[in-house]
C-alpha cells in the first residue's frame, strides 16, 4: 500500500467512490474491523480479557465488528457504549449482532473503573471528532487511558480519540494508544508532531478500496 496521507473529507469522499464501486459501506466496516482485530490478534496469541470502547457513530461500528470477532474466538468480551447505543444504520447492524454472543454491554463506565483488561479498543471517536473532548468522551478516554497505566494494550481504530484528524491538535485527555490501526490511507495526524507519539505504532490496512476507484485531488 502506497504511503498516502489524505484529510477526512478525502477519507469521505474514498469511500463514497468505494460505495459507488459497489463496495457497500456495510462491507467497509466489516473489513475495517477484521482488519484490525487481526492486528490485536499479533499481540494477543491467545484468547484475553477484552475491553471494547464504542461511540454512537461508524467508528463504533468497527468496534463491534472487533468484539463480534473476538468472542466468536473465545475473548472475554466487554463493550462499553460510551455514549450510549449506536446511531448511524451500519453501526446499529453490527451492535445487533453481538445480541446471539457471549458479549458483556455496559452503559455505565464506573462499573469498568475497577475491572482490569488485558487489551482495550477506542472506537469511540472518528475522523470527525475536533474541539474538545465532551464529559462522556472524557470519562470514556480516562477509562482506556486508566487501563492503560495498568498494563492494557489499547489499539486505536482510526485514530486515537481526542484527536484532530487533520491538524493532529490533542484535546485534553485524549486517549494514548500503543498500536493505531488506520484504513485504506493515513491520515494528517498520524505524522503531526503534537499528535503521532499518542498513535504509538501505526499500521494502515487495506478495506477493499482500490487504487483506481479514487478520486483525483
Amino acid at each position: 500500500m502506497k504511503h498516502r496521507i489524505v484529510t477526512a473529507a478525502q477519507m469521505k469522499a474514498i469511500e463514497q467512490a468505494g460505495n459507488s464501486h459497489g463496495l457497500p459501506y456495510l462491507q467497509m466496516m466489516e473489513n475495517a474491523g477484521l482488519a484490525a482485530y487481526a492486528e490485536l490478534k499479533r499481540q494477543f496469541p491467545h484468547p484475553s480479557r477484552l475491553l471494547v470502547v464504542c461511540g454512537k457513530g461508524n467508528n463504533g461500528g468497527d468496534g463491534f465488528v472487533i468484539a463480534r470477532a473476538a468472542a466468536k474466538d473465545g475473548w472475554s468480551v466487554t463493550v462499553f457504549l460510551a455514549e450510549g447505543e449506536p446511531k448511524t444504520a451500519d453501526a446499529i447492524r453490527n451492535f445487533e449482532r453481538l445480541h446471539s454472543l457471549p458479549v458483556h454491554i455496559c452503559a455505565d463506565g464506573s462499573v469498568l473503573e475497577t475491572q482490569r483488561f488485558d487489551a482495550a479498543v477506542d472506537a469511540l471517536y472518528g475522523t470527525g471528532f475536533h474541539g474538545s473532548l465532551r464529559p462522556s468522551g472524557l470519562a470514556a478516554c480516562a477509562l482506556m487511558n486508566c487501563q492503560h497505566e495498568n498494563g492494557a494494550f489499547v489499539l486505536a481504530v482510526d485514530l486515537p480519540s481526542g484527536i484532530n484528524t487533520d491538524t493532529g491538535e490533542v484535546a485534553e485527555g485524549a486517549v494514548r494508544a500503543d498500536l493505531t490501526v488506520t484504513f485504506d490511507s493515513y491520515k494528517p495526524l498520524h505524522t503531526a508532531v503534537s499528535s503521532a507519539p499518542l498513535c504509538g505504532k501505526i499500521v494502515c490496512d487495506d478495506i477493499g478500496i482500490r487504487d483506481e476507484w479514487h478520486p483525483v485531488f
